[in-house]
C-alpha cells in the first residue's frame, strides 16, 4: 500500500469572502436589482417612481460593495501581518511557500481561549436557535449530535492542512487547519473536537470551485468537548467539503495538549513547545476528529522564530526564511493516522544521528549540554538495531523515512510513541555510563524497545476504539522484553524477568474485585483514563505472553506477521486479531478457536487459582477445580448479579511430575470445567505436582498441603531440580495464597529458607518483592523486630558470600556477568533494608568517604541503595549534602535516584519540608513530585505525613495531574496502599466522601486494598507471629 493518498487540491478561497468572515459578515444578500432582470414592462409615472428607486437602490449597493471591499483589503493587510510588536514578526514575504495570514496572526498575550465570534455575534437570536433546536430533538426523543458521547458518524475526514504560528515570547499561538471532509449521511451540522481555544473564523466550502455553504452559526459544547458549526443546507451524500477553521490558543504551562517546558543552559533559562495528544489533547491544539477511527492524513507547516527548531511527524520538506529572523517548515505529508499520534514540537535542541541499514534516518534531539556530553548515544544507537529487528520480526518495513527521538525535561509519561516523533521525558533516554547502574540502563532499554513496538502496534494498525487499548499497550509491553532478548541475549528477560516485573504485579492488582477486564466498555472521553493501567499494559502483556506460548512461538510470529500486513494504515479490534491467529493455526493443522478461548480472559476481569489435589482413593487420579481468586472474599463483587462462583476460564495448565532427582516433560491439560478429575502417569507416592510449567499461564496454583511439604522438600535438599522461572513462581504464589487465606501463613516464610543456596537472581527477585507488602504490613506493629529477625537469618549467608562490589566507574556499563551482579544488589537491598549490622556500616563508610573526598567511589549498582540507607541512618547534615548534590548534577540518572534517596530520612521535619517543597515546579519537576509523595509515604516515619499532605493537598494535586493518565491513580494508589489500621480506613472513606474531583476508581480501588490490609491483620498477624516466635527458638 502506497504511504499516502492522493486528494484533490483545496478549492481556493475568495479574498472578499475570507474578509467578510473575518468581519463577522454572514455574506451579502441579493441586490434590488436582481428582481429588475426580466423583460420591461411600458413607462408609467409610478413605473418612473418605482425606476427612481431602484436607481437609488442600485447605487446604494454599489456604495455598500465598495465599502465591503475596502474592508476586506484592510483586514487582508492585517491578516498578512504576523504579530507586529506583539510576536515580534513582522510582516512575512510572499511566495507559495508562504503561510496563510490567519496562520501567523498572534493572539493577544495571554488571550485566554473563547467562544467563537459567530456565536458572540449570534446574540439572544442564536441563543433562542440553539434552544429552538434543541427541543427539537427532545421531541424526537434523541440526543443532538453534539452531546452524543461518540462523534457522528455522517463525515469522514480525508486530510488536514494545518498551519500553525508559534509565539515563544507569549506562550500563544494561532493556527489555520483546513480538513477535507467525505459526506456519508447528508446532515447540515459539522461536529468535531475542539477545546480550549479561540475560534475566529470559519467557513465551509465544496471543492472544485464550487462556491461556499453559508455557515448559519457555530458553538461550542463544552460538556463534550466539541464545536459545532450548523449549515443553511445539509451537505450532500458523497461530495466532499473542504471546512477552514482560523483560531488561536496558549502554549499551555501544563503536560496536555500543546505545552511549554524549560532547561537552564549556562545559567539562562530557555523554553520549548511540545505536544501530548494521546488519547484525547489534540482537540487542545486544532479542531480535528479526535477519535482513533478518523485516521487521515496531515499536512503540518509550523512558524517560528530562527532561533528554534520544528519538529514533526515526517521531515521537513522545504524551509522558508524571512529577513525578520523568522522561518516557516513547510513538512512531508504523512500517511493515514489517528490524531491523537500527531505531534509537532518547537525547541532549540541539537542532535546526533544514525541511519538503518533500509535508510531510515534516526535522530536523537536534546538539550545541547547532553548532546555534547553523549547523554543519547545509547539510545541511538540501540534504535537503529531495534528498528532491524522489528522489520525482520515482523515482515513489515518501518513505514515513515525518519524517526526523531525527543528527549524533554518535562513530560506525563515516560515516553510517548508519535509516529516518527516519539516523546521521552529525559530520565527515561539520556544515560551517561559513567554514572549509570545496570537497572537504569534496563529501564531506558526497556522504554525505548516499548516506543518503537508502538511504530507497528498502534501507529501503523490502531486499535478502532479505547476498550481494546491493550492491542496496542500489552503487546508493547510484551516485545520490552522480547527486544531486549534481542540486545542482550543473555538476560533471559522473558523467560525471567518478565514474570517478577509483569506477571507477579499485576496479579497483585487484579486480585482485587473491585479490578476491570483488559477490555472494557468505554462511553465516553472521560471514561478513557480508566483503561490505561496496569490491567492494559501488563495483563494485556501476560495474556499475550500466555497465548504465544500455547499456540508456539513461530506460528504467533506468523499470525503477527498476517494481522499487521492485513491492517497497516488502518484499525483493527481483538476479533481481527484472534481470527488472524487462528487461520494462522489452521495453516499448521491445528484447529483451536482462539477466540473462544481468548474472550474468556479479556471480557472477565480477574484471573483462576487452580487448586490440584491428589485423590486417596484411586492411584494417578488427580481432582483440578478453578475459581477466581480475590486477596478479600468479604469484599462485595463489582457485579452483583455475578458472583465470584460463575467465573470460568478455558486454563491451558501445563504440569509435571517430579521427585528428588529429576522432573517429568511436562503435558498440557485444557481445564474449562470447575473441576476435573485427571489422570497422571508415574504418580508415585514421593512424586510431586507442579503447575503451570516456567509460569506461563496467567493463573496462580494452589496443591494440598502434602504436596507443598514435598516441594518445600525439594527446594531444601536439590532445588536445581525445579527450574528458576518455577522457583520464583512458587514463592510468589505462596505468599500471596497465604495472604489471602488459601494457604497458612507459614507455608511461604518456610520457603524462603532454601534461599541460603539459592545462586540465581530470579527466585530472590521474587521473594524480595513478595516480601515487600507483607514488611508494610507489619513495619509499624510493636512486634515487627521478630519478623525482621527472621529475615536476616535468611539474607545473611548469602549476604556474606557475595559481599559488596568494587568500584567500577572504569568498566562497561553492560556487564557479562548481568544475572550476578542484579543478585548481589538485590541482597545487599535486603539485608540493609533489614538492619544488617555490616550493610549499615559499610553504606555509612562509602557517604562519609563522599563527604570527605567529594569524589563519589560508590559502585554505580548500589548507588540507590547507599544513598537511601546513609540518610536513614545518619545525621541531617547528609541529607544536606544529598539534597545540594540533587540539584547540582546534570545527570538526570542521578538527579532520580538522589531525589528518591531523600524520602528515606527518619527526621519527619525533613521529610515534612520535602513534601512542601515537591510542589515547587522549580525544585521538582511535576512529574517527579508524585513520586516523591509516594515514596516517603512507603517509609514506615513518614507514611501518616504523607496520608496528611495528599489529603490537604488533593485540590492541587488533582488539577495537576487530574487529565494525565495515570497519575493520579498512580498517587492515590502509592499513596494509600500500605494503611492499614482501622482509623486509616475510616480516615479514606470520609476523605472520599467529602472530596471533589476525579479518581473515583482509583479510590474504590484503594478502599478495597486498605480493607484487605486490615482484614489480614485481624486474622492473620498474630498467626504469622506465633509460628515467627517458634522458628526462631529452634
Amino acid at each position: 500500500m502506497a504511504l499516502e493518498e492522493k486528494r484533490p487540491p483545496v478549492t481556493p478561497m475568495m479574498i472578499e469572502e475570507e474578509a467578510a468572515l473575518r468581519n463577522g459578515s454572514r455574506g451579502l444578500p441579493p441586490g434590488p436589482w436582481a428582481e429588475a432582470a426580466g423583460p420591461r414592462p411600458r413607462t408609467t409615472e409610478r413605473h418612473i417612481a418605482v425606476h427612481k428607486r431602484l436607481v437609488l437602490g442600485f447605487a446604494v449597493s454599489i456604495l455598500a460593495l465598495l465599502a465591503v471591499t475596502m474592508i476586506a483589503v484592510l483586514l487582508t493587510v492585517r491578516f498578512e501581518e504576523c504579530g507586529g510588536a506583539a510576536a515580534d514578526g513582522p510582516p512575512r514575504a510572499g511566495g507559495n511557500g508562504s503561510l496563510s495570514g490567519a496562520a501567523r496572526q498572534p493572539p493577544g498575550a495571554g488571550q485566554p481561549p473563547g467562544r467563537p465570534e459567530e456565536e458572540a455575534r449570534g446574540g439572544e437570536a442564536a441563543e433562542e436557535e440553539e434552544e429552538e433546536e434543541e427541543e427539537e430533538w427532545q421531541r424526537r426523543r434523541e440526543l443532538p449530535p453534539w452531546a452524543r458521547p461518540r462523534l457522528p458518524r455522517h463525515l469522514r475526514p480525508l486530510h488536514y492542512n494545518l498551519m500553525l504560528c508559534a509565539f515563544m515570547e507569549n506562550f500563544t499561538f494561532s493556527g489555520e487547519v483546513n480538513v477535507q471532509l467525505e459526506v456519508r449521511n447528508a446532515s447540515r451540522y459539522i461536529v468535531l473536537h475542539a477545546h480550549r481555544m479561540h475560534i475566529e473564523a470559519v467557513r465551509v466550502a465544496e471543492d472544485k470551485l464550487a462556491g461556499g455553504v453559508r455557515v448559519a452559526r457555530t458553538f461550542f459544547y463544552p460538556q463534550t468537548q466539541v464545536f459545532v458549526v450548523v449549515l443553511n443546507r445539509s451537505l450532500e451524500v458523497q461530495r466532499s467539503y473542504n471546512l477552514k477553521i482560523i483560531y488561536s490558543a496558549l502554549i499551555e504551562n501544563e503536560l496536555l495538549g500543546f505545552f511549554r517546558s524549560s532547561y537552564v543552559l549556562h545559567g539562562e533559562r530557555r523554553f520549548l513547545g511540545v505536544t501530548q495528544f494521546s488519547p484525547t489533547h489534540a482537540r487542545k491544539a486544532f479542531p480535528c476528529f479526535d477519535e482513533p477511527i478518523y485516521k487521515a492524513t496531515f499536512k503540518i507547516s509550523i512558524r517560528h522564530q530562527a532561533t528554534y527548531l520544528s519538529l514533526s511527524n515526517m521531515p521537513v520538506e522545504t524551509s522558508v526564511f524571512e529577513e525578520d529572523g523568522w522561518v516557516t517548515d513547510h513538512f512531508s505529508q504523512t500517511p493515514l493516522m489517528s490524531t491523537y499520534y500527531l505531534a509537532w514540537a518547537v525547541c532549540n535542541f541539537t542532535y546526533r544521528e544514525t541511519v538503518t541499514k533500509s535508510g531510515v534516518v534516526v535522530r536523537l534531539y536534546a538539550r545541547p549540554d547532553a548532546i555534547r556530553r553523549g547523554s543519547g548515544d545509547y539510545a541511538l544507537n540501540i534504535t537503529r538495531r531495534l528498528i532491524e529487528f522489528y522489520e525482520d520480526y515482523f515482515k513489515v518495513p518501518y513505514s515513515l523515512p525518519k524517526l526523531d527521538l525527543l528527549a524533554v525535561p518535562k513530560h506525563p509519561y515516560a515516553a510517548m510513541e508519535n509516529w516518527g516523533l516519539s516523546v521521552f521525558v529525559e530520565q527515561r533516554i539520556l544515560l551517561d555510563p559513567s554514572i549509570s547502574s545496570i537497572l537504569y540502563l534496563l529501564d531506558v532499554t526497556m522504554v525505548i524497545v516499548h516506543e518503537l513496538c508502538h511504530q507497528w502496534f498502534g501507529d501503523l494498525v490502531t486499535p478502532v476504539w479505547w476498550e481494546d487499548v491493550w492491542l496496542k499497550e500489552g503487546f508493547a509491553h510484551y516485545f520490552e522484553f522480547v527486544g531486549t532478548d534481542y540486545l542482550y541475549p543473555g538476560w533471559n528477560m522473558e523467560k525471567q524477568r518478565f514474570l517478577t516485573d509483569v506477571l507477579h504485579e499485576v496479579m497483585l492488582l487484579d486480585g482485587l474485585a473491585s479490578s476491570h477486564p483488559v477490555s472494557q466498555e468505554v462511553q465516553q472521553a472521560s471514561d478513557i483514563d480508566r483503561v490505561f493501567d496496569w490491567i492494559a499494559y501488563k495483563k494485556g502483556a501476560a495474556l499475550i505472553r500466555m497465548l504465544a506460548n500455547f499456540m508456539g512461538h513461530s506460528v504467533f510470529q506468523m499470525g503477527l506477521q498476517d494481522y499487521l500486513t492485513i491492517h497497516k494504515y488502518g484499525n483493527a479490534a481483538r476479533n481481527d486479531l484472534w481470527n488472524t491467529l487462528s487461520k494462522a493455526l489452521k495453516r499448521v493443522g491445528k484447529s483451536v478457536n482462539i477466540q473462544e478461548v481468548m474472550d474468556q480472559w479479556t471480557l472477565q476481569m480477574g484471573y483462576p487459582v487452580i487448586t490440584i489435589l491428589g485423590n486417596e482413593t484411586t492411584d494417578n487420579i488427580i481432582v483440578i477445580s478453578q475459581e477466581r481468586f480475590v486477596y478479600d472474599s468479604d469484599t462485595k463483587p463489582k457485579d452483583p448479579a455475578r458472583g465470584d462462583n460463575s467465573y470460568l476460564w478455558q486454563i491451558p495448565l501445563t504440569i509435571a511430575v517430579g521427585n528428588t532427582s529429576h522432573i517429568s516433560s511436562e503435558a498440557i491439560i485444557w481445564v474449562s470445567n470447575k473441576s476435573e478429575h485427571h489422570r497422571i502417569p508415574a504418580l508415585e507416592e514421593a512424586s510431586w505436582l507442579l503447575g503451570n510449567i516456567n509460569q506461563t499461564g496467567y493463573f496462580r496454583v494452589n496443591y494440598d498441603i502434602r504436596n507443598w511439604r514435598l516441594l518445600i522438600n525439594q527446594l531444601t535438599r536439590n532445588h536445581e531440580v525445579i527450574s528458576v522461572s518455577n522457583r520464583a513462581g512458587l514463592i510468589d504464589d505462596a505468599f500471596n495464597l497465604a495472604r489471602a487465606g488459601y494457604l497458612p501463613q507459614n507455608i511461604p516464610l518456610e520457603i524462603m529458607r532454601y534461599l541460603s543456596e539459592e545462586k540465581d537472581f530470579l527466585p530472590w527477585h521474587a521473594a524480595s518483592r513478595a516480601l515487600y507488602p507483607l514488611d508494610k504490613l507489619l513495619d509499624r506493629t510493636e512486634n515487627y523486630n521478630i519478623f525482621n529477625e527472621y529475615i536476616l537469618r535468611q539474607v545473611a549467608s548469602m549476604y556474606l558470600k557475595l559481599g559488596w562490589p568494587t568500584n567500577n566507574l572504569n568498566k562497561s556499563l553492560v556487564q557479562a556477568s548481568y544475572q550476578h551482579e542484579e543478585l548481589r544488589r538485590e541482597v545487599i537491598m535486603l539485608a540493609c533494608s533489614f538492619g544488617n549490622k555490616h550493610c549499615h556500616q559499610q553504606a555509612a563508610t562509602l557517604i562519609s568517604d563522599w563527604i570527605s573526598s567529594n569524589r563519589n567511589r560508590i559502585p554505580l549498582n548500589v548507588r540507590d541503595i547507599v544513598y537511601c540507607t546513609g540518610v536513614s541512618l545518619m545525621d541531617e547534615d547528609v541529607w544536606e549534602f544529598i539534597w545540594m548534590k540533587f540539584h547540582s548534577t546534570t545527570a538526570v540518572s542521578e538527579k532520580k535516584i538522589l531525589l528518591e534517596a531523600l524520602t528515606c530520612s527518619d527526621d519527619r521535619n525533613l521529610l515534612n519540608r520535602l513534601l512542601n517543597l515537591s510542589l515547587n515546579s522549580e525544585v521538582v519537576l511535576d512529574q517527579d513530585a508524585i513520586d516523591v509523595i509516594i515514596h516517603v509515604a512507603r517509609n514506615p516515619h513518614g507514611r501518616d505525613l504523607a496520608w496528611k499532605f495528599f489529603r490537604e493537598k488533593w485540590k492541587i494535586l488533582n488539577a495537576r495531574y487530574g487529565e494525565a493518565l495515570f497519575m493520579n491513580s498512580k498517587l492515590v494508589s502509592g499513596v494509600t496502599e500500605f494503611l492499614n489500621t482501622e482509623g486509616e480506613l475510616r480516615e479514606l472513606k470520609n476523605f472520599i466522601k467529602s472530596y471533589e474531583g476525579g479518581a473515583a476508581v482509583s479510590f474504590s480501588r484503594a478502599v478495597e486494598t486498605v480493607e484487605a490490609n486490615v482484614r489480614w491483620q485481624r486474622l492473620y498477624k498474630e498467626e504469622l507471629f506465633q509460628w515467627l516466635r517458634k522458628s526462631l527458638t529452634q
